[in-house]
């Protein structure tokens, strides 16, 4: 279908400045924060900002009829491909689609349409003594659309899991304008085990089996106190046993981040001030709750650690936590420094293995990046064994981009070959597809089915997940 025609059509169902066509506005939509789409941007044949359920629908209804792609998407923060036109098609951004519903204190629920910002949503449910807890390290820009997309987790996981165990119901428009609810069609209950859960199925579905365009939301109580414990090891492999020893004591840290030395040397380079202590590795352990409950488990971790730990500081004093975690939300501003003449790139950068092998996955990583001849930052949140590693390089050198890609793959295997998986959080996106056989085994095919049944003409963001 010619590109005019598509145009018409949207502008026919959503009016005037709601459709982008022009080649540098879609120029814009060819990308997003993934290294496979500077090496292979993909256009789509229009961007369109739908506000209402009914302009979904309408606009799906029109991709089928005339067998158009459609691609979902947020705030384009992404670092799998996954809300890229990889075979054309339609980008619906929902990003401008930023309305918080309701947020109802009494059932401890919020109901929000895909476009809020995950800070901006927080920041309203303080006012309420509530909050909601995945915290993906990208608070300011995410979407909350992105996240259930993604089933996003991030800094907190460890304690407070992914989005899937937040999400109770969703609105979805499928591909051929049906609008469905998952959870219950007027459902407000935290608790429902009715029918085949079509939610979970939903979450972390990157767009392939429908379009959501409202959610909800359960909430927690927002916790009373805070405080920080940061240990120092000169040996790697004490960082991973320190946190199974704090596991053992009975003690769950709402979250539990790890800098190896490429990290601690990234850091300092960048910003002298932080002044990390040069170590193999630093773990952060943050405690969450009710104040009396904050201080035991803090002394307890800093006890703990203490017996494998060069030395261990803990504090709940404000601005001492703010220093203490500096240096970890630096870091992935810090390794794209490392080189003058380099940056860092979104690949391989996600990977989880389970908390056994940690020490193992640095080392090898440390490994393969020697074999390639490419510097690579590590960090991470080792509380849930999910390892970012930050390759660095010079992107207009074609030899070092050859390299790379040949290490980013061996990360990948070296994931699944250690009992783990090529994401840990950030999705598969069209990046990390040709993995999914090996991950999956014969589950792959029984994926593939679902999609069909639910998507037949494959119209749902192509070329993405399975």
């Amino acid at each position: 279908m010619e590109r005019e025609a598509i145009v018409k059509a949207l502008l026919d169902i959503v009016g005037e400045n709601r459709v982008l066509s022009k080649e540098l506005d879609l120029m814009y939509y060819s990308y997003d924060s993934s290294f496979y789409t500077r090496l292979k941007p993909h256009t789509p044949d229009a961007v369109v900002f739908p506000r209402a359920t009914e302009e979904v629908q309408a606009i799906a209804r029109f991709a089928t009829e005339n067998k158009l792609p459609l691609i979902p998407r947020g705030a384009g923060t992404g670092e799998t491909a996954g809300c890229i036109a990889v075979e054309g098609g339609i980008v619906l951004d929902l990003s401008s689609w930023d309305e918080i519903v309701e947020i109802d204190q009494k059932n401890m629920q919020a109901l929000v349409r895909p476009g809020v910002i995950h800070a901006r949503l927080n920041e309203e449910l303080a006012r309420h003594n509530l909050f909601f807890p995945p915290d993906p390290g990208s608070s300011q820009m995410c979407t909350i659309g992105g996240m259930v997309a993604n089933n996003a987790s991030g800094l907190r996981a460890v304690k407070y899991g992914c989005t899937e165990q937040y999400v109770l119901g969703l609105e979805v428009v499928m591909a051929n304008g049906d609008l469905i609810y998952t959870g219950g069609v007027n459902a407000r209950c935290i608790k429902n085990v009715s029918g085949l859960n079509i939610n979970r199925l939903m979450v972390g579905s990157e767009g392939v089996l429908g379009i959501v365009t409202q959610i909800r939301l359960r909430c927690w109580p927002k916790p009373k106190a805070r405080g920080i414990a940061m240990a120092v090891f000169d040996e790697l492999d004490q960082a991973p046993a320190s946190v199974l020893d704090v596991y053992k004591d009975g003690i769950l840290p709402s979250g539990i981040e790890i800098l190896d030395s490429s990290a601690i040397g990234a850091v300092n380079a960048f910003k002298p001030e932080v002044a990390l202590p040069e170590a193999e590795a630093i773990l952060l352990f943050e405690v969450d709750g009710n104040p009396p409950s904050v201080e035991y488990e803090g002394q307890r971790i800093q006890e703990i650690v203490g017996t494998r730990a060069r030395f261990v500081e803990w504090s709940t004093d404000p601005k001492r936590m703010t220093q203490l975690w500096e240096g970890r939300s630096i870091t992935a501003t810090a390794a794209a420094r490392v080189r003058k003449d380099g940056t860092r790139v979104f690949a391989g950068e996600d990977i989880s293995v389970p908390l056994s092998r940690v020490a193992d996955a640095l080392r090898a990583i440390r490994g393969l990046g020697e074999k390639y001849g490419i510097q690579v930052v590590n960090y991470g949140h080792i509380g849930d064994g999910n390892v970012h590693t930050a390759p660095v390089i010079n992107p207009e050198s074609a030899a070092e981009v050859e390299q790379v890609m040949k290490l980013v793959h061996e990360i990948h295997l070296l994931a699944v070959e250690m009992n783990g998986t090529t994401t840990g959080e950030h999705g598969v996106g069209a990046v990390r597809r040709a993995y999914a056989a090996l991950e999956h085994g014969l589950a792959l095919e029984y994926m593939q089915k679902v999609k069909q049944a639910m998507d037949p003409d494959n119209l749902m963001n192509p070329g993405k997940l399975i």
